[in-house]
């Protein structure tokens, strides 16, 4: 398993992976003592393409995922990356075209361990009503994330 540390204008994103693909990307919530500076061979798809994607050059990611979980886990996170950048859906919605609406919660549950933040992009998905509800990084990174993929660049979002 290699791991490199990216710092982004948001924080800084630790990233795991092997050449099966990447396992993890979580952010950080303490200054790393020490950043690499040469990227490992596996993970340098995905580090360009993250620090493409903070340049607001990119809109999708185009690498190969390899995150752990249960069956109904991988279920969530392939309908999660069906959500188009700078749009939002409801964790109804994702019940829904799961074809369960009852599974509600053990959708959202299974948002929240995504292991994989932003390239399977569980911060799209808000509230019924709108509102912007739990994100394992953080709410304020969550805002921040879908104003950076908002399509209107005036005023602020959240």
């Amino acid at each position: 398993m290699e791991s490199f540390i990216l710092q982004t204008e948001l924080d800084y994103l630790e990233i795991k992976g092997t050449i099966n693909g990447v396992s993890s990307i979580k952010f950080l919530n303490i200054t790393p003592e020490i950043l690499r500076t040469e990227i490992p061979p596996a993970l340098k798809p995905i580090v360009t393409q993250l620090q493409e994607y903070f340049e607001g050059n990119r809109t999708h990611f185009d690498i190969k995922l390899d995150p752990e979980g249960t069956i109904f886990q991988k279920k969530v996170w392939a309908q999660l990356q069906t959500i188009p950048y700078g749009k939002t859906v409801s964790y109804q919605k994702i019940a829904n075209d799961l074809g369960d609406p009852k599974v509600i919660r053990a959708a959202a549950s299974a948002n929240g361990k995504n292991p994989i933040s932003i390239v399977i992009p569980c911060h799209r998905v808000i509230g019924s009503d709108g509102s912007l509800t739990g994100y394992a990084g953080g709410l304020h990174r969550k805002k921040w994330l879908l104003e950076h993929e908002s399509p209107v660049t005036q005023g602020k979002l959240f």
